[in-house]
């Protein structure tokens, strides 16, 4: 990581608003579903699935919970309207009112899991910092049972309970989506050094197909699509038995090889007029993204 990298993220906070929308345009659909919808279709014509997400988290009262459900529900039957193949959504639990009362959220969630199952699409739960986790996953068992192929989860391979998780959830059918984690966490609880989280990337994911589950393969990390695509090999997986998944805006180029490899790849589409809290965060989180925008500034040609 650069110091510009590094000295452009950390501005961030009070950088005008037209200047951050610009650094993430790339990585945001936009403000409207008419937006999202929009990207959604050019990346279908690039042979890629996709996944929206309407950004927002962390509602502290159950009015606000309710309309974030209401949000989603419209979500999904606009995809559903629109005929947009291969294309489900994702949600954070605490947009739906884990925070504010842990059954709140499980009936917004089976709310909204109707409308995922009336119009046979799925449903993938974001995984959020280690204070939800064990929540998260308690939930996802409950509507697993209750809407058996509609719902998955993500885990997170920079923690340390990861590979009991996986051992324990996959006595039951499962559909994860694996990736590294991007929130700081203490190292009593979580591996801190780069090198063991990106292996133990390698051996959760190895851990999950062996046991059968389906997984979205969340890498932007060439070296972690590479170990993917060697057990994928070992373990003779039919193209629909996993998937890899990357962020919007992230190694397009990467996207574009895993694709033309004859692998599904899903992108995960942000969206919403909560754009800037994410923008600011996830710049936050990845200085490079930050940096490299701030060059095309002064591109030319």
């Amino acid at each position: 990581m650069s110091l510009l990298d590094r000295a452009v993220s950390l501005v961030l906070p009070i950088v005008p608003k037209p200047i951050v929308r610009f650094f993430s345009r790339h990585y945001i659909a936009g403000s409207t579903m008419d937006d999202a919808f929009r990207v959604v279709r050019g990346l279908l014509d690039e042979g890629a699935m996709t996944t929206l997400d309407i950004l927002g988290e962390l509602v502290s009262t159950p009015e606000e919970a309710d309309r974030n459900t209401t949000e989603y529900e419209e979500l999904v039957q606009g995809v559903h309207a629109e005929g947009l193949p291969e294309t489900n959504i994702s949600v954070k639990l605490t947009a739906l009112g884990l925070s504010v009362d842990r059954d709140l959220c499980l009936g917004n969630m089976r709310r909204l899991l109707d409308r995922v199952r009336s119009v046979d699409s799925f449903l993938r739960i974001d995984m959020e910092d280690s204070s939800c986790t064990t929540a998260t996953i308690s939930i996802y068992e409950t509507l697993r049972d209750e809407y058996p192929g509609r719902v998955g989860i993500v885990l997170q391979s920079c923690l340390r309970r990861t590979l009991d998780d996986v051992d324990r959830l996959t006595v039951r059918p499962s559909s994860f989506r694996l990736c590294k984690g991007i929130y700081v966490e203490p190292r009593t609880i979580a591996y801190t050094d780069p090198e063991v989280i990106r292996s133990n990337f390698t051996l959760v994911l190895e851990r999950m197909l062996e046991r059968g589950a389906y997984v979205g393969i969340a890498t932007h990390d060439e070296r972690l699509a590479w170990d993917a695509l060697r057990l994928v090999r070992r373990f003779d997986l039919a193209r629909d038995a996993y998937e890899f998944q990357m962020l919007l805006g992230v190694d397009p180029e990467l996207r574009k090889i895993l694709i033309a490899g004859g692998h599904r790849l899903r992108v995960y589409v942000p969206f919403g007029e909560r754009w800037y809290q994410y923008s600011v965060r996830r710049l936050r989180e990845n200085p490079q993204i930050a940096g490299h925008a701030f060059r095309a500034l002064f591109h030319k040609g």
